[in-house]
């Protein structure tokens, strides 16, 4: 299979769009406020937890939690912005929650990586499943058409599109 229709291939159901809406809302408003609140979640955080070059750090993983969480949002390119997502929560989980995990505890590790688990969680489950058919990865196939979707939920034009369905057969 040629490596952009596979990379947007997605035989999910369209009810992944809520998981999608999570992960990629999250990523987009956490890149944003890098740029906000530069000295509380940006360069000023960087420095803190001790990242190299904090200067470029920072406004680079800003910009691509904002391209990744806008490309998981619409549902282009998911499963690669997905990826790109799962190495930046997992270097966030090892520079910020693990040293409170060995200072603190296991409780207080588990209250404070809630979130870094459940988008690490949706970023994995992303990668695996893809857009869904509410996407538009679903609709995208070489030539530049979208596949016809039948009512049944079955595809045709385009091998792995996704269809309609919410409900898996």
């Amino acid at each position: 299979m040629h490596l952009t229709r596979k990379l947007v291939s997605t035989k999910a159901p369209g009810a992944v769009l809520l998981v999608r809406l999570v992960v990629g809302g999250v990523f987009l408003s956490e890149g944003i406020q890098k740029f906000l609140f530069p000295g509380d979640l940006g360069v000023g955080r960087f420095i803190k937890i001790g990242i190299p070059s904090p200067e470029f750090m920072a406004p680079f993983v800003g910009v691509c939690e904002i391209l990744c969480g806008a490309l998981m949002l619409i549902g282009l390119l998911t499963r690669f912005a997905s990826l790109v997502m799962t190495i930046n929560i997992l270097v966030a989980i090892a520079t910020t929650k693990i040293p409170l995990l060995m200072s603190k505890g296991f409780w207080n590790f588990a209250h404070e990586s809630r979130v870094d688990y459940a988008m690490l969680l949706g970023s994995l489950f992303l990668l695996i499943a893809g857009a869904g058919g509410v996407s538009v990865d679903a609709h995208l196939r070489v030539g530049g058409t979208a596949p016809h979707v039948e009512p049944d939920g079955d595809s045709t034009g385009a091998p792995d599109s996704g269809g309609g369905s919410l409900a898996r057969p």
